[in-house]
């Protein structure tokens, strides 16, 4: 009965070293394909992992420092009317170019929009909406300057009082 027993265990043990080779084997195994007639299941992608995206960087500008512009007046050297800021022109690489003033007329009647160069802007005082940016430029020359029309090419009145047309590369 004990060479019975000891002859079982043999046997036994010796199936699962068989199994523990088979199973650590790397060699792929083919698996049986299924009957024709069987539709095989398709199987569910598995999502891509989260990623989190990383913390966005914050700045903090104080309320005396910094103000929008649209809608701020526009006053030359010489303390004159020129108009209000309606629009800000950017480049492609998000640099400022120009500032679209709305010259001249009243209440909206007779005015014109023109283009001038952002580097012709004084922002000295805007601690209050109500303060003006000073334009370094003479009424004259605003009022020589083409009317700013959008869609059509950009002249930008520049501090020098030369009419210069912003280049965009057309891409």
């Amino acid at each position: 009965m004990r060479k019975r027993t000891l002859a079982s265990l043999a046997v036994l043990f010796s199936a699962l070293a068989s199994a523990a080779v088979w199973a650590a084997d790397p060699t792929p195994q083919t698996a049986t394909p299924a009957p024709a007639s069987t539709p095989q299941p398709t199987p569910t992608p598995t999502p891509p992992p989260t990623e989190h995206a990383p913390p966005a960087s914050v700045t903090i500008i104080g309320a005396k420092e910094a103000h929008g512009t649209l809608g701020r007046d526009v006053r030359s050297a010489a303390n004159e009317d020129m108009g209000h800021i309606v629009d800000v022109i950017v480049d492609r690489s998000g640099k400022v170019r120009a500032a679209v003033i709305d010259f001249g007329g009243f209440l909206g009647v007779g005015s014109r929009k023109i283009a001038v160069d952002w580097n012709a802007l004084r922002f000295g005082r805007v601690a209050d909406k109500g303060d003006a940016v000073t334009l370094e430029l003479t009424k004259d020359q605003v009022k020589a300057a083409p009317e700013y029309k959008e869609g059509s090419p950009i002249v930008v009145l520049g501090a020098t009082g030369s009419l210069l047309p912003l280049q965009f590369d057309d891409q």
